[in-house]
């Protein structure tokens, strides 16, 4: 058959040719981006996958810490009521004794009176030796009763004091792991801190003050906004690198927090922002959007705004503001 010709009988021009090519191509660009899509959709479930078996480690972790508390509060709430109820029965025990003593020192005076009336009468009668053998009896038995008394009390001291000791040995074991925990934090703190000095040793602007890393705002965000700078965006990007660093060492049982805060100077705002607050805040929450976009684990993170509240100079002068409006960043527990 012979080849068609490009144009028609009537010298018309032939687009179906242009029209397949058109369509080819159109479909190879779908068929690109399908596959890529489903790749990034492997890559995503991959990454949500570990991140949801890291969630479920922590959680696991927070559980069994949270049912050793439980069964360390049940045991101090059980201990606290053997010792309330040994406390009872030596309280009662010795009301006994008291009774018991005056009751002793009445049958001694009344033993006492009778051998005295004996001896003036020089005999004495049937009924008063029985009445006296009788009172030695009870006195006896009285004494009997003491000593089982003294007895139990001793018994129930010992209790009590055994009790007192496992309460106190409790007591130092809970507030030994209480301060292990604040220990680990304080060490993380400090390899955090000392990892961004040498990263940011020579950076401008920033500043450690107490437990806080300090970034000046005029580094990170344009005056008066909330969006941070190319340059601002990679030094928060940096510092969440290390971070995620030192975060990896740090024991999944240690209730800590990465607390971002932004501050702001107390002159009046000219921006979209209604006031200081809102600005402050706002920059606060962009940082933490950019640290998690690094790959921070957001359940640690914490976005809080204090506005022009909290200065770190007082002064009304122009240098005094710019120090004050500022990024903070403080590793602490929860």
């Amino acid at each position: 058959m012979a080849r068609r010709s490009r144009r028609s009988s009537h010298g018309e021009l032939n687009a179906w040719p242009g029209y397949v090519d058109a369509l080819s191509t159109l479909l190879m660009v779908v068929t690109f981006v399908l596959l890529v899509f489903v790749l990034g959709q492997q890559f995503l479930s991959v990454a949500l996958s570990r991140r949801t078996h890291s969630l479920d480690a922590l959680r696991q972790q927070l559980a069994a810490l949270q049912h050793t508390l439980s069964m360390t509060e049940q045991k101090n709430h059980q201990l606290d009521s053997m010792v309330a109820s040994l406390t009872t029965d030596r309280d009662s025990a010795r009301r006994q004794a008291d009774t018991l003593t005056q009751q002793l020192a009445t049958l001694n005076g009344t033993i006492a009176e009778k051998e005295q009336a004996l001896a003036a009468a020089g005999e004495a009668s049937r009924s008063d030796q029985a009445s006296i053998a009788e009172l030695k009896s009870q006195l006896e038995e009285l004494n009997r009763q003491l000593q089982a008394i003294g007895a139990a009390l001793d018994i129930a001291k010992r209790d009590v004091a055994a009790r007192d000791e496992k309460i106190d040995d409790l007591g130092k074991r809970l507030n030994v792991a209480l301060a292990d925990k604040v220990n680990q934090l304080k060490r993380y703190r400090s390899e955090f801190f000392g990892r961004l000095r040498d990263i940011l040793k020579n950076q401008k602007g920033v500043e450690i003050v107490g437990d806080r890393f300090v970034f000046q705002s005029s580094i990170l965000f344009p005056q008066g906004s909330a969006e941070l700078t190319p340059e601002g965006e990679k030094e928060i990007t940096a510092l969440a690198h290390t971070f995620r660093q030192v975060s990896s060492q740090i024991p999944g049982d240690v209730p800590w927090i990465l607390r971002v805060d932004g501050h702001a100077d107390r002159q009046p705002i000219h921006s979209a922002f209604p006031s200081n607050w809102e600005l402050s805040s706002a920059r606060a929450i962009t940082v933490v959007k950019v640290l998690i976009r690094a790959g921070v684990d957001p359940h640690h993170l914490a976005a809080t705004g204090f506005s022009d509240y909290q200065p770190l100079d007082p002064a009304n002068t122009a240098a005094a503001f710019a120090r004050n409006r500022r990024i903070e960043f403080r590793l602490t527990d929860r």
